[in-house]
């Protein structure tokens, strides 16, 4: 006779987390410690698998919340090379709480800074004008047909060159410089899941001396929803 096979799971398998681990977790993402321990169990222990569960769940949480209203928030200053370069940045929360914590004014600073060191010149992709956006797609569709491509390729390889280009413009999309694995927008979704509370870059402004002008851009929060 068959031996029936057990739907329970094999105590052999099981990793044990131990609360250090669960700890050091904890001090590299600021998660919160049950969140901690879960991931670890799901990447049976492993931090690097643990970590980009914590930052898949963190995405989840801000898509979230991403419609809620935020009108609390900060306004910061960043000066760079020596003098040269100089943002302002506000970022918004939902409550004073929030805007007062340590967690939130490290995330605006940093925000600052990486606006200063990697110059974006839109807030979000949605922000990036028609204009703007159609003078660039001429650009790669004349880079393209330059290069002899069949007219059937020229507008998919056009389109993967956009998607380049908004990582390129909007600060968003861009690489963090602290940390080239994650995005400005996860890196948000990382605070939104561990603060519990909806997060939005407002608007930022950067000086450079002697440039003739300068980057100002700003994005339009989502309206209330009503009932």
């Amino acid at each position: 006779m068959a031996t029936p096979v057990s739907s329970e799971p094999d105590d052999n398998n099981r990793v044990n987390i131990s609360a250090a681990k669960v700890k050091e977790l904890r001090d590299m993402t600021g998660a919160p410690m049950m969140d901690c321990k879960q991931a670890l169990t799901e990447a049976k222990g492993e931090i690097e698998k643990a970590i980009v569960l914590l930052r898949k769940k963190g995405l989840s949480a801000a898509a979230k919340k991403a419609a809620r209203v935020t009108s609390e928030g900060t306004v910061t200053s960043y000066i760079h090379a020596g003098g040269k370069i100089g943002v302002l940045v506000e970022v918004n929360c939902e409550s004073d709480f929030v805007a007062r914590t340590e967690d939130f004014k490290e995330l605006v600073h940093d925000i600052a800074m990486h606006v200063a060191a990697s110059d974006p010149k839109f807030v979000r992709k949605e922000d990036v004008t028609p204009e703007a956006y159609e003078r660039e797609k001429d650009i790669y569709r004349a880079q393209v047909a330059a290069m002899g491509k069949p007219a059937q390729m020229v507008e998919k390889i056009v389109e993967g060159k956009m998607a380049k280009f908004y990582e390129e413009v909007c600060l968003l999309e861009q690489p963090f410089i602290k940390d080239q694995t994650i995005s400005i927008a996860q890196l948000i979704a990382s605070k939104v899941g561990k603060l519990g509370e909806n997060i939005a870059v407002r608007r930022f402004a950067r000086f450079k001396v002697g440039d003739l002008g300068a980057t100002i851009a700003f994005t339009q929060p989502p309206e209330p929803k009503t009932e």
